[in-house]
């Protein structure tokens, strides 16, 4: 490569760079260290030209579930750039959520020049590849740009075309295979700062870019929705089908059911529980006598809460179909029972018409019996929880119910999104709010379901802005987020917001169990009761904590978000 007027180091990270933000990233967060040097002064000229936004967290592991969060709220690429060693390890728990959920993170790692690699250099390892069949796409860049397109060309491009969606040999077309995310490593050798022509190059480069336009999307919508909805065509055939919706199915779930007049199975992160069809405690009405009744089932988004559900899909006897518009990441083509469904109107004519269709030995209709069944559930539930209201009798998990009775009811009325840790928090929810007309938009790490990151995926969320894709600094959202004592322990640090940094609007609620109560729910809850096993239990599964959380969440108050400490 001819001489060039900056450092190499400079020239790989700004063209790098470049043609992240003209796919469409327009967030990055960064860790800090020597090593990525390159990518953080280029990054700061994209963000003092008003190009991207950005923000510092000193924990990668923080930074990855930030970044996820910004990437789950805008569906666009997000970056993170972090140095070499450790720091990329890091990464690995949001990169594998991402991987599930199919979300378009760029991870740049910094790395030490090829001559480095293996003589025990410090903070130098093999990152090549690191996140292995979690990314879509990886490369190593140690001489990038190439003068003429050669192996990391090809590589750096299978890295923006997985990021949205793209097929990498054309362009215009959409991918086989579902958006998620990638690894882009940038092998620096020194100098790793900006010499003085590299002072003028950057912020002109910078300002080139302001006026770039996010690319279309090249993955199609299902072409059937709109004229299925708009039609008053129902399907000739009638079957007792149920509608699963999952994590990420979305509007289409709910208003599939209504037209065909079918019971509807919502949880929570399935944004679709704004339905009159949408069953209450429908995981509780599945072990009755409706449930051995169920001839199909539909599924829409990635169903993970319950085990009726699990149980109902793996069930031979229920012939089970699925929407599937896109590539999705969640499961590996062909390891699924269900049939999967490219268009609304071919899922409809599978699904049947539940208009006149009854339950076994009467003439009740099969969406009646179901919504009644739920409704004597859902009452059931209440009265536990007016009852620990009034007198603070905690019968079953009242006071969980309460908890996320009121927070989604708040959100409903201040328009807050609503974020859900993983454990019993979010199959309480499932249990203790009941279909309105507006609901929250709910979110929740689904893709791994792990209790990891999720403080800062909420902070992520917040960091979006209110309208999610305007470029440059916006205004954070309102979250509000709940979560159980170990979801918070787990994540705590993530609350370190440096005084430089834009805060988010977030408001924690956090159950304090003393534990990792979801395991009482299980098959170990039953052992736990056992002389024999109940040490066994307490110590390695419930393993319960002994912390101030109000303390704890003192030292963080700079941050500026609320905690709520409600003990049980």
């Amino acid at each position: 490569m001819s001489e060039l007027p900056v450092p190499a180091s400079i020239f790989t990270a700004v063209s790098v760079l470049d043609s992240l933000v003209r796919i469409g990233m327009r967030h990055v967060v960064v860790s800090p260290g020597s090593r990525s040097a390159p990518l953080v002064y280029a990054v700061a000229a994209l963000e003092e030209a008003g190009v991207v936004q950005t923000y510092v967290r000193t924990d990668e592991r923080t930074a990855g579930f930030t970044a996820l969060g910004l990437a789950k709220s805008l569906n666009e690429p997000v970056g993170i750039i972090v140095t070499s060693g450790t720091a990329v390890g890091n990464l690995m728990p949001a990169v594998m959520e991402a991987d599930h959920q199919g979300l378009p993170l760029v991870v740049l790692s910094a790395d030490r020049p090829p001559r480095l690699r293996g003589t025990g250099a410090n903070q130098t390892t093999n990152q090549v590849n690191f996140f292995g069949s979690h990314v879509r796409a990886t490369v190593d860049l140690t001489a990038y740009p190439e003068e003429s397109a050669g192996e990391q060309t090809v590589g750096f491009n299978e890295c923006l075309a997985a990021l949205t969606g793209r097929d990498a040999h054309v362009w215009g077309n959409a991918s086989g295979t579902p958006a998620g995310p990638v690894q882009v490593n940038c092998a620096f050798d020194t100098p790793l700062t900006p010499n003085d022509a590299a002072e003028q190059i950057l912020p002109q480069w910078a300002q080139s870019l302001k006026e770039v336009e996010r690319p279309a999307s090249v993955i199609a919508a299902d072409p059937t929705v709109e004229p299925w909805l708009g039609s008053d065509h129902l399907p000739a055939e009638g079957y007792r089908t149920v509608v699963v919706a999952g994590d990420g199915a979305g509007a289409i779930a709910a208003e599939f059911a209504q037209k065909l007049g079918l019971p509807l199975f919502a949880e929570p992160s399935s944004n679709a529980l704004f339905s009159a069809n949408a069953i209450c405690a429908y995981r509780e009405v599945l072990s009755e006598s409706l449930g051995q009744q169920i001839e199909r089932a539909v599924v829409f988004g990635h169903p993970t809460l319950s085990r009726p559900i699990s149980a109902l899909l793996d069930n031979a006897d229920v012939e089970k179909a699925i929407y599937e518009p896109a590539p999705v990441a969640w499961y590996a083509p062909g390891r699924r029972s269900e049939k999967p469904y490219k268009y609304i109107a071919d899922l409809a004519r599978f699904a049947g018409s539940g208009h006149g269709v009854s339950v076994v030995g009467s003439e009740q209709s099969w969406l009646n019996a179901w919504v009644q069944a739920g409704e004597s559930r859902r009452i059931e539930h209440q009265q536990n929880i007016d009852r620990y209201r009034e007198s603070g009798e905690n019968s079953g998990r009242a006071a969980a119910l309460a908890l996320v009775q009121d927070a989604w009811n708040a959100c409903r009325e201040d328009g807050a999104s609503l974020v859900v840790g993983s454990s019993n928090i979010i199959r309480d929810l499932d249990l203790g709010v009941v279909s309105r007309a507006t609901s929250p938009r709910v979110y929740a790490n689904r893709g791994l379901a792990g209790i990891d990151g999720t403080i800062a995926t909420a902070i992520g969320i917040s960091l979006a802005g209110e309208s999610g894709k305007e470029r440059g600094a916006s205004t954070p959202q309102k979250v509000r987020l709940i979560v159980g004592d170990l979801t918070f322990l787990h994540d705590a640090s993530s609350l370190n917001i440096g005084p430089l940094e834009t805060k988010p609007d977030v408001e924690i609620i956090v159950l304090n169990d003393h534990g990792g109560g979801i395991f009482g729910t299980l098959e170990h809850g039953k052992l736990g009761k056992k002389p024999v096993y109940k040490n066994a239990v307490q110590r390695y599964f419930t393993t319960p904590v002994d912390v101030d959380l109000e303390a704890l969440a003192r030292a963080y108050a700079s941050s500026g978000i609320s905690v709520k400490i409600v003990n049980v």
